[in-house]
């Protein structure tokens, strides 16, 4: 008797019940280490997180320093933890549009055939999307000490980075979803700012929240833009670790845990 194994081709064949985790692991690092040379062939993918927190930290900076603090020196504590947060989630749109542009060519087609972990074609990118949002804070960090602007302590300041970080490495999940579902590349990038936008300039990253009307306080206080660049403000300027952190961290935490399996599922039916 020909057993079904043999009959049915090995490219056609999915994984036995899963993958290890050390496979895993590898797999979704050669996939980051694809992303990565193809950030390197193609530099304009960085066009976001290069000239974008260059632009908006001198643009938001002497065009709101006056009206809000006074000052450009007195509003930079505020705006360069709301610059960080603002920028480095705004990059993570671009891990959807990527998603949806690799589908409609067909290369995600061939890797539902390769004998590798079902997840390590979604996570690989996204990690290596890490490196766009560390590039994003460095130069958010670079333009705000060069107009003047110290933090506490190194500590606090790492900490507040790595917290915006993997905000953005999460809140990607969400759009790696909206790139598995969405029809073409140029509705994730419509749908994605209208959906990234509102959430980064109706927070408290620009202006203190008791600032603004009671009515648009209600949206801004539940914004979770709001909790990361607060906790991120606690970090760079007092040094602290506050609850907005502990809420930023478990907020990131959820989405990845709603959004990978239901991105993997969506990717499962689509690719």
């Amino acid at each position: 008797m020909i057993s079904e194994e043999i009959i049915i081709p090995a490219a056609e064949r999915k994984l036995e019940n899963h993958t290890s985790l050390r496979m895993t692991l590898s797999n979704v690092l050669t996939m980051a280490y694809r992303n990565v040379i193809l950030i390197r062939r193609t530099p304009q993918h960085l066009f976001d997180v290069t000239i974008q927190p260059i632009l908006f930290t001198l643009l938001f900076t002497f065009l709101f320093g006056g009206a809000v603090s006074g000052s450009v020196h007195n509003y930079l504590p505020i705006i360069i933890p709301g610059i960080l947060g603002q920028t480095v989630l705004t990059a993570c749109m671009a891990t959807g549009v990527q998603l949806r542009e690799d589908m409609d060519k067909g290369v995600f087609n061939r890797f539902k055939s390769f004998p590798m972990s079902r997840i390590a074609p979604l996570a690989g990118p996204l990690l290596a999307d890490v490196i766009r949002y560390g590039i994003a804070t460095v130069l958010t960090l670079v333009m705000g000490y060069l107009l003047g602007y110290r933090w506490v302590s190194i500590g606090g300041a790492v900490i507040g980075c790595l917290l915006v970080i993997l905000a953005a490495w999460s809140i990607s999940w969400i759009f790696a979803l909206l790139g598995t579902v969405a029809r073409t590349a140029q509705t994730v990038q419509g749908i994605s700012t209208a959906i990234m936008f509102p959430l980064a300039f109706l927070s408290g990253a620009f202006v203190p929240t008791s600032t603004l009307p009671g009515w648009l306080q209600a949206f801004v206080n539940i914004n979770p833009l709001t909790y990361i660049v607060s906790a991120t403000r606690q970090l760079f300027n007092h040094g602290t670790i506050g609850n907005d952190f502990w809420l930023s961290l478990l907020g990131a935490l959820a989405v990845v845990a709603i959004f990978a399996p239901l991105t993997l599922a969506a990717y499962m039916r689509e690719a």
